[in-house]
């Protein structure tokens, strides 16, 4: 089975994730794509939202898109998990003929500092979501581009709480759990 393997925070999901997720159905030759929303990214020390309750609006989100399964893996995991580990995981899960990793292109400058890199680039192909005001090129990997420069980010949506850019299929649960957790 071919894959692609989107991960995140999703703190909050935002419609730059839904459209990331629509153009690689449009433009990778894959059966399915593997959202992972994280417990905590390995480079970040805190959350917004608590990790189950991103997973179910993620969930929500592309419940009924028969291309897309939302995984628990990370979130099952109760801590930060490595990319290297979700990769080998879903690798086992699917018996995959192919991986895709879907990374944004402000991952570009450190993605050699992630947990075996090494054995991970030997594992998956990558996709590098282009994003306003970073470089989509490297030396370091080879990768497949696909542009998007939507400019948006979970964090400035947290910052500016605002709502336009949640997708409409999820932004009254949103709203309504944004000052509880």
């Amino acid at each position: 089975m071919k894959i692609a393997v989107f991960g995140g925070s999703f703190d909050p999901p935002h419609i730059g994730h839904e459209k990331i997720v629509d153009k690689i159905i449009q433009q990778i030759d894959i059966e399915k794509v593997i959202v992972v929303p994280t417990y905590l990214n390995p480079f970040k020390e805190n959350f917004h939202f608590k990790p189950l309750r991103r997973f179910k609006f993620i969930r929500e989100l592309f419940k009924g898109n028969t291309k897309v399964k939302v995984s628990d893996f990370e979130i099952k995991q109760d801590r930060a998990v490595p990319t290297i580990e979700t990769i080998k995981y879903l690798n086992k899960k699917y018996n995959t003929s192919k991986i895709y990793l879907v990374i944004g292109a402000d991952n570009l400058k450190t993605i050699h500092l992630w947990n075996n890199f090494d054995e991970l680039q030997s594992l998956v192909k990558f996709i590098v979501i282009t994003r306003d005001g970073y470089e989509a090129k490297n030396d370091i990997i080879q990768f497949k581009k696909i542009d998007m420069n939507i400019n948006i980010s979970s964090s400035s949506l947290r910052k500016n709480l605002d709502f336009n850019y949640i997708p409409k299929k999820i932004e009254q649960k949103v709203s309504q759990k944004w000052k509880k957790e």
